[in-house]
């Protein structure tokens, strides 16, 4: 796969707005974890995981094979979103890692942080999506939901503060990628 960056709405945030959020987003299995981890590293900011603030009904779901509904979503992504919200603003900048897959998610994390996120979605084919998948251990995310966690992608679209890379690169790419759209140096 080319890499590709892709980059919508690259503008900043609101005049003076000093806090930045960032998410990274993307089906289970692309390097969510492991992107937001290595770009909060280079940023030495807060890294929240986005599944740890899902309840444990919410993880039991999943386990058991079944997607989550929308009802079962919104008090999470209230959670994260405050926990990020208050992460940047008390350190400048914090990085999460979260599914965000439809736009009314993303805006609900955007709500609920009181901040306007940078979404940084991470691209892959199914086939090392689910190959990905199958090689972890210890992960409540079966393979088996993958078809539903694609159908359910709203890629973002232009009027997003968003970019899209190709998660095949390494991490430093990555990061590299990110630094240079939001010019963080």
């Amino acid at each position: 796969m080319e890499w590709k960056l892709h980059a919508i709405g690259r503008e900043g945030g609101r005049e003076g707005e000093a806090a930045l959020a960032i998410v990274v987003m993307g089906v289970s299995g692309t390097g969510k974890t492991t992107l937001a981890t290595a770009l909060a590293r280079a940023l030495a900011c807060p890294m929240l995981e986005g599944d740890t603030y899902h309840s444990a009904a919410n993880v039991a779901k999943m386990r058991d094979g079944h997607p989550l509904s929308d009802e079962d979503r919104w008090p999470w992504l209230d959670r994260l979103g405050g926990a990020l919200g208050d992460a940047a603003r008390e350190r400048g900048r914090a990085v999460a890692a979260c599914s965000a897959l439809r736009r009314a998610y993303r805006e609900r994390l955007g709500a609920a942080s009181g901040l306007r996120p940078a979404f940084v979605l991470l691209a892959l084919d199914h086939d090392t999506i689910a190959r990905r998948m199958a090689t972890r251990s210890g992960h409540y995310m079966p393979v088996a939901l993958l078809d539903s966690q694609l159908a359910t992608l709203e890629p973002p679209t232009a009027d997003e503060r968003a970019l899209t890379l190709d998660s095949t690169r390494p991490p430093d790419e990555l990061v590299a990628a990110v630094r240079a759209w939001l010019e963080l140096g």
